[in-house]
């Protein structure tokens, strides 16, 4: 009962965190007493300041640097499957509002007011995932919720629907990217397309289907390509696109010392850096792929590139991007930056939640 939930006390002089809005208290905010580590991960607690204010229900993990995770600001709130119900309905109302279609991020922790849930819907299929000990065991009663809200059940989907392409669902569909790959496919018409770093192909295959002469995709993971390969076939490209394989990094030098050219190049890496040890690394990587890409990118055309590495800054990628054209010789110009879709929503005391970046390079 919230009567009986346990108080976690934060030191002296902590909270002002948690009183300007932030859901989230980390392990050296709080007087770690002998009676808090022997709680279960995923215990519900008030979590209190030294003066006795109360900052609402958490999920607590004593042995977690992330400590404890906002559930709701009240602290004798019922968190049963009805709070579950509310949430989770509030979160398909808001995609129903923002969404084209049946495919896209459902629940995105946080953003949804669920902690450490990551819900996506695949037309009738929903993937479920929790990242924390709490929100694990509260997994069955969100599938029971989900299948009551909607035309759904859990399991494995086969397939991806996105502006009337499909693609294998299997090969991990990113659907934080719909935005960049809407607004680089509304260019397409006639170009010649670079997809490099193609993953399954949804970059440059949403381009084919905009009418680009030919489209070239990239990828060193024999799978990714085996997976754009059949996409391409499935759609009805095959006739338009070029398959390379190789390292983005190797491609484009070779690119670069021909003739060929590129009207679109799509640079969308994955993380190049895997923790904050290898930020000054990943940086320079950005800065060289950006140089590489700046390079093939036909006068008048375009580069679209994306970091998704949580420990690279948003202006220091840009720094680097700048500078990576800079020693390209080419004078690029931003014209459109931005993160995920509306189905992404976050936090705005979380930023470090951002995910994803893009931006499109007119030249």
């Amino acid at each position: 009962m919230p009567d009986d939930r346990p108080v976690v006390k934060l030191l002296a002089g902590q909270g002002k965190r948690l009183k300007a809005g932030a859901p989230w208290v980390f392990s050296n905010e709080i007087a770690m007493r002998p009676e808090y580590r022997r709680m279960r991960d995923g215990t519900l607690v008030r979590i209190e300041d030294d003066a006795g204010t109360s900052y609402g229900t958490f999920l607590f993990d004593p042995h977690a640097l992330l400590a404890a995770r906002l559930l709701d600001r009240d602290p004798a709130a019922t968190i049963d499957a009805a709070w579950l119900f509310r949430r989770l309905e509030a979160a398909i109302s808001l995609r129903a509002r923002v969404c084209d279609g049946s495919f896209h991020r459902l629940v995105n922790a946080e953003g949804d007011r669920l902690p450490g849930l990551i819900v996506d819907r695949y037309g009738e299929v929903v993937t479920v995932r929790a990242q924390i000990a709490g929100m694990e065991r509260m997994i069955p009663q969100v599938v029971s919720a989900l299948e009551a809200l909607l035309p759904v059940r859990e399991g494995v989907p086969a397939f991806v629907e996105e502006a009337g392409l499909r693609f294998p669902a299997g090969s991990g569909w990113y659907f934080d990217r719909r935005a960049f790959r809407d607004g680089v496919a509304s260019l397409a018409s006639g170009a010649r397309v670079l997809d490099v770093c193609c993953h399954s192909g949804g970059f440059g295959l949403r381009c084919a289907a905009m009418g680009a002469e030919m489209v070239t995709l990239v990828d060193n993971a024999p799978a990714a390509l085996g997976w754009a390969r059949d996409s391409a076939l499935a759609n009805g490209f095959s006739s338009v696109i070029d398959i390379r394989p190789g390292d983005a990094f190797d491609v484009l030098g070779a690119i670069g010392g021909t003739e060929e050219r590129f009207d679109i190049v799509i640079c969308d890496p994955p993380p190049l850096t895997a923790s904050r040890k290898e930020v000054d690394v990943g940086l320079r990587a950005y800065g060289r792929l950006a140089r590489l890409a700046a390079s093939v990118v036909a006068p008048g055309g375009f580069l679209f590139t994306a970091s998704s590495s949580p420990h690279v800054s948003t202006e220091s990628w840009l720094g680097h991007v700048a500078y990576g054209l800079h020693r390209a010789r080419r004078d690029g110009r931003i014209l459109w930056q931005g993160g995920a879709g509306m189905d992404f929503p976050m936090h705005p005391r979380l930023p470090e939640m951002a995910g994803v970046r893009g931006m499109l390079l007119g030249f």
